[in-house]
């Protein structure tokens, strides 16, 4: 009996250490958790249209109050969007961490997607004419493509990429209404300009010029002439108004008589206008993890942080936010809304909602499709995983500390 207690007790020391270390070891970094929920998302999108069986397997829901478009822009809508937020991530170098190969997986779908996407004898062919949404879902891949070239665009076939000038030069019959639509034009047009291709100066040029006047303030653009208190400052303007100055700037593309210092000073004001709005998206994060979900479109979940997530990736934070703490403030954001019952079908897409299926929710326009502009917020997983956005240490945000009793700094306008 004796030796028999001793041998219990000697198991309980061994077994005990070896039960926390475990414990220890499965423990989940901020990087495995964004890059598993990426690739959650990403995955039966990429995979199907890899295969040329999204039409054939995607189930396709819509708002209740749909308007009369053709419905199969749908599938051009969740393709487009997924890649332009996934594009950096997909850039990153192989290698056999787990990450690494699922990584490799989802960039070997994208490129046979892609294929698909413009081949006329695909079941996955995209709808690229007779709709004006194509336009704007083409801006999202020209988005993808500028942000991860290297990758995902010289890696196609001459006739792929010849159907794609093709397509982007051909949409040019969209008369694009004086909303952010205009930008959607200036995006196709700007990569037709980093390939060589011919393209129209004069698209990229009204556009920029319509968004300049109508900055509104303190970070703050009207989409059109009048204000509308929505995120289409984070799903639109913001991010592509830079991305289109950017390419003009490293282009040193002039714009009608204006010197290219002009181009320049736009610019730098665009970037210091989107540091001071993602200032203002930090502190709507509560202590919770969740956002207010006020205006139209908020059935595009965290693609309300495109912005945030962008200038992360870039390196661009102001003073105001520190690394640490945006990443755990979009970590709880991640956390709080995917984890909701709903988010998901039985298949694994995307479905019609907020924090959940709430399919009423959703806009005239709005579609499973629609709804993969929340892969915007995976853009900091452009940067390696040992990059310091991802090595340095959580911090509470903005939101915590400010209902925690902690100090935390004091806001003001920007001009």
């Amino acid at each position: 009996m004796k030796r028999i207690l001793l041998i219990i007790a000697l198991l309980s020391v061994i077994v005990l250490p070896v039960s926390a270390k475990k414990q220890k070891i499965t423990e989940v970094s901020d990087r495995e958790y964004w890059a598993d929920l990426a690739y959650k998302i990403s995955l039966p999108v990429l995979k199907n249209m890899g295969n040329g069986e999204l039409v054939k397997n995607m189930p396709v829901e819509f708002s209740p109050t749909f308007d009369n478009r053709n419905k199969s822009v749908a599938y051009m809508e969740a393709f487009g969007r997924l890649m332009s937020g996934i594009a950096p991530w997909l850039a990153l170098p192989d290698d056999e961490t787990e990450e690494g190969l699922k990584r490799k997986e989802l960039r070997e779908y994208a490129l046979k997607a892609y294929v698909h996407a413009v081949d006329p004898d695909s079941p996955d062919y995209l709808k690229w004419d007779k709709e004006g949404q194509a336009l704007v879902d083409a801006a999202y891949i020209a988005s993808s493509f500028l942000r991860a070239k290297e990758a995902l665009w010289e890696p196609l076939d001459d006739v792929t990429k010849e159907r794609y000038i093709e397509k982007f030069q051909s949409l040019r019959w969209v008369d694009t209404p004086y909303t952010n639509w205009i930008l959607f034009s200036a995006m196709t047009e700007t990569f037709l300009l980093t390939v060589g291709a011919e393209y129209d100066k004069y698209r990229i040029h009204s556009a920029l010029r319509k968004i300049e006047e109508w900055y509104v303030g303190d970070g703050w653009y009207s989409d059109g002439p009048h204000f509308s208190f929505d995120y289409y400052n984070s799903y639109v303007i913001h991010p592509m108004y830079v991305q289109v100055l950017e390419i003009l700037v490293d282009r040193k593309i002039r714009l009608t008589d204006k010197s290219l210092a002009f181009v320049e000073d736009n610019y730098k004001e665009a970037v210091a206008r989107i540091q001071r709005f993602c200032v203002i998206l930090e502190r709507l994060v509560s202590p919770e993890g969740t956002f207010p979900a006020f205006g139209r479109s908020i059935t595009y979940r965290t693609g309300v942080f495109q912005p945030l997530s962008m200038i992360a990736w870039r390196e661009w934070l102001p003073k105001e936010l520190s690394e640490g703490q945006v990443r755990s403030a979009m970590t709880a954001v991640l956390k709080r809304m995917y984890e909701a019952e709903g988010v998901f079908s039985e298949e694994g897409f995307l479905q019609l909602g907020f924090a959940g299926h709430q399919p009423e929710i959703a806009d005239w326009y709005t579609n499973t499709g629609s709804l993969y502009i929340a892969a915007e917020v995976f853009l900091p997983l452009g940067r390696p995983a040992e990059a310091s956005f991802w090595v340095t240490t959580g911090e509470d945000w903005t939101g915590k500390k400010a209902w925690s009793g902690q100090n935390f700094p004091r806001d003001k306008a920007f001009k």
